[in-house]
C-alpha cells in the first residue's frame, strides 16, 4: 500500500506547481504521511505531535533532552563520567529497534551517568552542534554515541541500527557500558 502510495504522490508532483518542493515520506504506525519540504529552507522540522510520543520514549526512563547547542556544549565537551546521548529520529528503525534498544541496555548491571538525547529533524542547532562531536563520524540519524570524560569512545551509527533487533543493540551497548562505565 505505502509503495503505491509514494508512486503515486511522487508522480503527483513531479510536473505539478509544486515542482520545487521534495517529498518526505514518514512511516507511523503503518501510514504513510507526506511532508513537504520547500528547496529554499535548510530544512522542516518535523511537527511536534509526531515527535512527542517518539521524545516520551526516552525521556520517561531518564533521558534529558538537548534542545539547543548551548545545552550541547555545556552537556558533553567537559562532561564527568559517560554520557549516553541518543541522536532520535521519527524513521522505523529508531521506532523499531534503537529507541527499545537503549531502553534494553539500561537494565544492565553498569550504566552511563547521565543520559541524553537530541531530535534529528526537530531540534536542528542541537542535533548539528551534538554531531562534531562525534566526527570522524558522518552525520547519522538515529545514532547512539557514549562518551568518557567528554570524549566520544563508543558511536552506533544508523547503519549498525538498520536490520538488527533491538536486544542485538542493547547487547552492544552493554557491552560498551561494561567497558566504560
Amino acid at each position: 500500500e505505502n509503495g503505491f502510495f509514494r508512486q503515486k504522490m511522487r508522480k503527483l508532483f513531479k510536473n505539478g506547481p509544486k515542482k520545487r518542493n521534495k517529498l518526505r515520506f514518514l512511516e507511523n504506525r503503518g501510514k504513510c504521511v507526506v511532508i513537504l519540504q520547500s528547496n529554499n529552507q535548510k530544512t522542516m522540522p518535523y511537527p511536534e505531535y509526531i515527535c512527542a510520543p517518539m521524545r516520551d520514549e526516552l525521556t520517561s526512563v531518564g533521558f534529558q533532552e538537548l534542545k539547543t547547542s548551548e545545552d550541547v556544549d555545556n552537556s558533553i565537551p567537559n562532561s564527568e563520567g559517560t554520557v549516553l546521548l541518543v541522536m532520535n529520529s521519527v524513521c522505523g528503525c529508531a521506532a523499531g529497534t534503537a529507541r527499545p534498544g537503549v531502553r534494553l541496555s539500561l537494565n544492565s548491571g553498569k550504566k552511563p551517568s547521565k543520559l541524553m538525547t537530541v531530535f534529528a529533524g526537530q531540534d536542528l542547532e542541537a542535533t548539528s552542534q551534538a554531531r562534531k562531536y562525534t566526527l570522524p563520524y558522518p552525520p547519522s540519524s538515529p545514532a547512539i554515541a557514549l562518551f568518557k570524560d567528554g570524549k566520544l569512545v563508543h558511536f552506533i551509527e544508523r547503519h549498525h541500527i538498520e536490520g538488527r533487533s533491538a536486544e542485538m543493540i542493547a547487547e552492544n551497548l552493554k557491552m560498551a557500558f561494561e567497558e566504560y562505565c
